[in-house]
């Protein structure tokens, strides 16, 4: 180390110096006195390695006393924040997908503040079943004899192949081999189970003799799966629901539909096709459906799993299941979400909600949203706020060719600022705004924003300014 190194790393601040320091004692009551001399310890190590290297020739306190205050300040707030989705995209995985209905939210509030019956017969006053609250309405809402949730749709169809078919092959049209976000490869997931793949048909074709062709008495289930986020289209069939599952049980054998996303109510009403409901595909007789709870549906994250008695009695008796099950939270949003189905009263979820709006009341939104920025920004030179059509999707995997027609608020800044500028700017507020850039503006769309969302982000006009 030459002289001139040790020099200038002798006059780092000392440690007792910074913690003296009243702006960084205020961080205390917010992580704590320990977390934040640790926070510091980080920083002073990265400045002394980079003046060791040669990058840093000379000790600037202001640089570092910033790089402290950054780093304490990020520390200091929680990780997990609320934003505003102003994408258009109504299940952004991203974004946390569903957001709760109301009463999903309060059943949460109560069953995490307190002890419950999570696993308690109050009747019978012995231990009870966890499922218990929930496999009633998810048979009554889909037709099916019975029903068990885990953590989420991917656990739920490794459990099903695990527990059904490990011993044994697996049938899939080549079609429906799929993979979905965070590298979910169908292919991986069967292997996993130990379960033996076999692929019929083609790509883009499957008929019902390739299905037949392939049965040996090693074959344990047919597996059909939903391809959510993409669409063939052309030249192209595969085999139904009813045929396939006729085929199956004549030759004594189980059909298992992944539906992926997972829908309770049809949505062609609002010009919505290609997404079976769960109950459709217990009506066509497949025997173990799966499917998610935070997308189409509108609850927490879950992967249901409805069907046969005999098949779910099985799977409540697998090893498996300790591992995946879910908690008392997640089980009262799922109790609450479920109940407003059975109520019929679907515009109470958020995410059916956002589907159902009618492109005129989006309209009159938007309009009202634009309205109230220009009178927040008349005495700025430079921003021009328009009401623009816009084209919202789905998201989630769901639906992955179709578009909602909606409006949103187009805002070009001012040149100096420019549109990325601003964006980052909107992110960095309270509540974090996500938007979308367009060419010179940005985009908010206003399906995806919640009620009283469009009044907080007015309220936060004021600050583009300071931009």
């Amino acid at each position: 180390m030459s002289e001139d190194v040790s020099r200038y790393l002798r006059n780092i601040p000392s440690m007792d110096k910074i913690l003296s320091l009243e702006w960084v004692q205020d961080y205390y009551p917010m992580i704590g006195r320990k977390a934040v001399k640790s926070l510091i310890e980080s920083v002073l190590e990265d400045f002394r390695a980079s003046m060791l290297k040669g990058e840093t020739k000379e000790v600037d306190i202001e640089r570092l006393m910033s790089d402290v205050k950054k780093t304490l300040e990020k520390s200091s707030k929680k990780s997990m924040r609320p934003v505003i989705n102003a994408t258009g995209v109504i299940v952004h995985t991203n974004l946390g997908r569903s957001c709760l209905a109301d009463e999903a939210i309060a059943a949460v509030h109560d069953a995490s503040r307190c002890y419950t019956n999570l696993e308690y017969d109050l009747e019978a006053g012995k231990r009870g079943h966890r499922y218990d609250h929930v496999e009633w309405l998810l048979c009554q809402l889909t037709g099916a004899e019975a029903a068990l949730v885990v953590n989420n749709n991917a656990s739920a169809v490794l459990m099903c192949l695990t527990a059904l078919a490990s011993d044994g092959e697996i049938i899939i049209s080549r079609g429906e081999l799929i993979e979905i976000g965070e590298s979910f490869r169908i292919p991986d997931i069967m292997a996993l189970s130990g379960a033996k793949m076999v692929e019929v048909g083609t790509t883009n074709r499957t008929h019902l003799y390739d299905y037949e062709r392939a049965i040996t008495e090693e074959t344990r289930l047919i597996l059909k799966v939903h391809p959510s986020n993409y669409r063939i289209v052309g030249f192209h069939s595969e085999v139904g629901r009813e045929d396939l599952t006729n085929l199956a049980h004549s030759r004594g054998l189980l059909v298992m539909e992944d539906l992926g996303s997972g829908t309770l109510v049809d949505l062609s009403t609002y010009e919505l096709k290609g997404e079976p409901t769960i109950g459709q595909c217990i009506k066509d007789g497949v025997d173990i459906v799966t499917f998610s709870g935070d997308k189409l549906l509108g609850g927490p994250q879950i992967g249901g799993i409805v069907g046969k008695k005999d098949i779910i009695s099985k799977l409540k008796k697998h090893p498996m299941l300790r591992a995946l099950r879910v908690d008392k939270m997640t089980l009262a949003a799922l109790e609450a979400t479920l109940r407003i189905y059975l109520r019929e009263e679907h515009s109470k979820i958020p995410t059916l909600a956002m589907l159902m709006a009618d492109p005129k009341d989006l309209k009159m939104r938007a309009a009202n949203l634009a309205n109230s920025l220009r009178e927040s920004l008349r005495s700025e030179e430079g921003w021009n706020i328009d009401v623009i059509e816009v084209k919202d999707v789905v998201g989630g995997g769901a639906f992955p060719d179709d578009e909602l027609s909606g409006f949103g608020v187009a805002i070009a800044p001012p040149e100096e600022i420019g549109p990325s500028k601003f964006a980052a700017f909107l992110r960095q507020l309270e509540p974090s705004v996500i938007a979308n850039v367009d060419q010179e503006r940005v985009i908010l769309h206003v399906r995806t924003m919640r009620p009283g969302e469009d009044d907080l982000l007015i309220s936060k006009a004021e600050t583009w300014r300071n931009i």
